[in-house]
């Protein structure tokens, strides 16, 4: 016998199940667990950034303390990845008659040589978009560097012991630059490691892919590029919305609204925008959303077009808000949402696939 137990599934939707600790490695399991419905209280006086993101948007509770028994107790099943408090934790769970479940044991990593770094599109927040390619790409790491509009459910696919490396950038909040995050792709790869750089969407749509390929070509690093279902494009399709449709456009443009019209930093056309005829794809582009809809009324896009907002697309709390280019930034603001989301203008916003 290998003593490693009886494998088996465990209905967890609706059930509270205990995460003790919030580092990187439990990334996956946290959002596989989220996915599954589980009602997800994580108890650690720190998190991974991507986990502390969750918790900000309301996908699930995060208490900044230390574990107690009386948390076991009313557990479902518990994930402890706290060395500190690991044998305490599971004597509980024994006292309680719980499940617990502990990280996989870490394997020998090479000490020398050059590793290669493999740059994964990962799709639209749901782990049932990544490409068969790209989750091959997982399921042979060593290392992984993530951050938080990855489909990170993905990573209970990756190899017992793969190294997690979370780099989230939260909107206004914690975030690891974008230098640092070259670097720690490239010192990995120097290793000896297969490097897997994981991200939401495609790398190469706003996603940065360009920048890390030419720190690692610079350092003498091996790249592979796997592309991803684009969230420009995702998204819409997952809401029901088609950007092209026979009868009503014939193109529709991506741009990105991270920053405002006439910040200095903004190369953005909106004269050209409002009279190209095309569906407009917003991305990064909730605070800013009031004045590019304001800027594109003002170069003359009629006020009356159609417009949606999708919130947390791919992910089980996706949700859609219509309403028109005059009212679509208060109409957001209202629901609530918050980062992710994208905004498409054009009839094509307005698309009932039933016809009604």
């Amino acid at each position: 016998m290998s003593g490693r137990g009886f494998v088996a599934e465990l209905p967890v939707r609706g059930r509270r199940v205990l995460v003790v600790g919030g580092g990187d490695r439990l990334l996956g399991r946290v959002a596989a667990l989220r996915d599954a419905g589980a009602d997800v209280l994580v108890v650690a006086p720190t998190v991974a950034a991507s986990i502390a993101d969750l918790a900000d948007r309301g996908l699930l509770r995060w208490d900044r303390r230390a574990v107690t028994a009386g948390d076991v107790a009313t557990a479902t099943l518990v994930v402890v990845d706290d060395a500190a408090v690991d044998a305490q934790v599971r004597g509980w769970a024994d006292d309680h008659g719980v499940f617990c479940l502990g990280p996989a044991a870490a394997p020998e990593r090479p000490t020398a040589g050059t590793g290669r770094v493999i740059l994964v599109g990962g799709g639209p927040g749901d782990p049932g978009l990544i490409t068969v390619a790209g989750l091959a790409a997982i399921r042979r790491a060593e290392v992984i560097v993530t951050d938080r509009l990855a489909p990170l459910a993905v990573l209970e696919e990756a190899p017992p012991g793969v190294e997690i490396v979370d780099v989230g950038k939260i909107p206004r909040g914690r975030f690891t630059p974008q230098e640092r995050i070259n670097e720690l792709l490239v010192e990995h790869a120097r290793a000896g490691r297969t490097v897997v750089r994981l991200k939401g969407g495609d790398n190469f749509v706003f996603g940065r892919g360009g920048e890390e390929w030419q720190a690692c070509a610079e350092a003498g690093i091996e790249v592979q590029v796997i592309p991803g279902v684009s969230s420009a494009v995702g998204v819409p399709g997952l809401a029901g919305i088609p950007l092209t449709h026979r009868t009503a456009n014939q193109g529709f443009t991506v741009i990105t609204a991270h920053v405002p019209p006439g910040d200095p930093r903004s190369t953005l056309d909106y004269a050209a925008l409002a009279r190209s005829g095309t569906a407009l794809v917003i991305m990064m582009g909730v605070a800013t959303l009031p004045a590019v809809t304001a800027e594109l009324i003002r170069h003359g896009l009629d006020p009356a077009t159609p417009a949606a907002t999708v919130a947390d697309g791919g992910l089980p709390d996706q949700r859609t808000v219509r309403g028109s280019l005059a009212s679509i930034a208060d109409v957001t603001a209202a629901a609530g949402i918050r980062p992710p989301a994208i905004t498409v203008i054009g009839s094509v916003a307005a698309f009932d696939p039933t016809g009604g």
